[in-house]
């Protein structure tokens, strides 16, 4: 894979391969990238961690329209040029924050390029849409593809949030969403959705290293679909009053576990009664953060990355942070906190 060192990675590998082990953000030149930037940028100073922005580019090959048959190929040193105009760009767009920065032009496919990333990276920051060419693809025909398959956890940040970033846009879908939706305040909030499986208490915990760095309370929210289809028989609302108080018991020993690894955090639990994609979407205008596992029961973060992936990922109004699974060892004293959601 080609690679064009703009600045060096002071983190970085040793033997030479300067392996981003910072926030790694996929940029392309779009407005879309451009609040994923900021939003990286930001992050790096509260996590005191280097920034690596990166764009890629695939050379494209073209049948040829002769009767000799065979390819063509464009030669890429305007296509690398127009990369590294976007690099330039984004460098200069940070240059004001106190960060260790470098940059890279990838040569190869956008999400391979970043899904390689994120072997060494500590986060991924990506927008939701852009020219088509890195980052357009990423929310596109493989939209499940970084948040499902990345080694650390990804950000998705969307354009309608731009102006809490202090980002400018003349898209006019998102203007004419921002007349219809009026201003929304945002509160200092990490919201964390959980569904009682082992992915969400490894995104709880995660969560809640984030309320930390944002000085910020973390609220968990556990969201309780409606019966339908197979279920749509069970009794109500007898039986429902009692699954939420069964709940209710289970969030709060999960509380009481969070605590002990988190004591100085402020922590609320909201156990509300509808769709979880409904509820996370609209959480999602108000608070700085909204943070998912990607896999579950089903329920809330169970659904992320399966048949909700649009009705999350590309519907939120503010950044969605997917955190993969992957093993904890302070999961292993929850159970003596109570009883756990679904065990």
């Amino acid at each position: 894979m080609a690679r064009e060192q703009v600045h060096p990675d002071p983190a970085g590998d040793a033997a030479g391969e300067h392996a981003p082990r910072g926030i790694v953000v996929g940029v392309d030149g779009s407005d879309h990238s451009h609040c994923a930037l900021v939003w990286a940028a930001r992050e790096a100073e509260r996590r005191r961690r280097p920034l690596h922005i990166v764009t890629a580019y695939s050379v494209p090959v073209f049948a040829a329209s002769g009767l000799d048959g065979g390819y063509a190929t464009v030669d890429d040193s305007v296509i690398r040029e127009g990369a590294e105009a976007i690099l330039k760009q984004a460098l200069d767009k940070v240059a004001g924050y106190n960060i260790d920065v470098d940059a890279s032009v990838e040569n190869g496919d956008a999400s391979g390029v970043l899904l390689e990333m994120t072997e060494t990276a500590e986060l991924l920051v990506f927008g939701t849409r852009g020219r088509g060419g890195f980052v357009g693809r990423l929310l596109g025909s493989v939209s499940s593809a970084l948040p499902a398959h990345a080694k650390c956890p990804t950000v998705t940040v969307p354009l309608i949030c731009g102006d809490r970033l202090g980002e400018t846009t003349d898209d006019k879908h998102v203007l004419a969403e921002r007349v219809k939706s009026g201003h929304q305040p945002v509160e200092n909030v990490v919201v964390v959705g959980v569904d009682g499986s082992e992915q969400a208490r490894v995104a709880v915990l995660e969560a809640a290293a984030q309320a930390e760095r944002l000085s910020a309370p973390l609220r968990v929210v556990c969201a309780v679909p409606q019966y339908s289809g197979s279920l749509a028989w069970v009794p109500a609302p007898m039986d429902r009053e009692a699954l939420f108080a069964d709940i209710r018991i289970q969030l709060d020993a999960g509380v009481a576990w969070l605590k002990s690894h988190f004591p100085r955090l402020e922590v609320e639990t909201q156990l509300v009664d509808g769709s979880p994609v409904d509820i996370l979407v609209e959480a999602s205008r108000h608070v700085e953060l909204v943070v998912v596992g990607t896999r579950g029961r089903g329920g809330f973060a169970g659904m992320l990355l399966g048949s909700t992936s649009d009705g999350i990922l590309h519907h939120a109004k503010g950044p969605v942070m997917v955190v993969p699974d992957r093993e904890d060892p302070r999961l292993a004293d929850r159970p003596s906190f109570g009883p756990m959601l679904g065990s």
